[in-house]
């Protein structure tokens, strides 16, 4: 894809307000590695692929493997995420997938299982910002393969 809008220089505004949301993710007590698992869910689920590039490549170099980067799309059949990694990433979805379904008692029961109130609101916000990045990614063409780790 062709990108159709460099929002960063469009509007640096919004730029900003999305880096705010990241940070505070960043700065929650979430695990960081967590944090990545449930970006990469997301970006699947929302199709962006310049952000599964850029979460799949932080990920690795903070010490994922290979073999659960692969696996993350299909968590439900694998043993291979523990019970909060399993609960943050079921609860990636029924974020994202909100449209027509909403959230259900249920589900919200398996989340608390594994995380306190704030842990949760702010798991959730680091949902609300992946999903923003993906929009803004996919509708203006971030292009996929261009993310750079930054240089140590």
């Amino acid at each position: 894809m062709t990108q159709r809008i460099d929002y960063k220089v469009a509007s640096p505004g919004v730029f900003q307000v999305m880096l705010g949301l990241e940070k505070h993710a960043h700065q929650s007590g979430i695990e960081h590695a967590l944090l990545e698992l449930v970006k990469t869910r997301v970006s699947q689920l929302n199709g962006c692929a310049y952000c599964l590039d850029m979460h799949t490549k932080v990920a690795r170099a903070a010490g994922e493997t290979e073999q659960r980067l692969y696996l993350v799309a299909a968590w439900h059949e694998t043993g291979m995420f523990s019970p909060r990694e399993r609960a943050a990433l079921a609860w990636a979805e029924v974020v994202t997938l909100l449209a027509g379904r909403g959230v259900s008692d249920e589900a919200y029961q398996a989340a608390r299982k594994e995380f306190d109130e704030k842990a949760l609101v702010d798991l959730t916000l680091a949902i609300v910002a992946i999903n923003g990045w993906n929009r803004l990614a996919v509708a203006f063409g971030s292009e996929a393969g261009s993310f750079e780790l930054p240089k140590a």
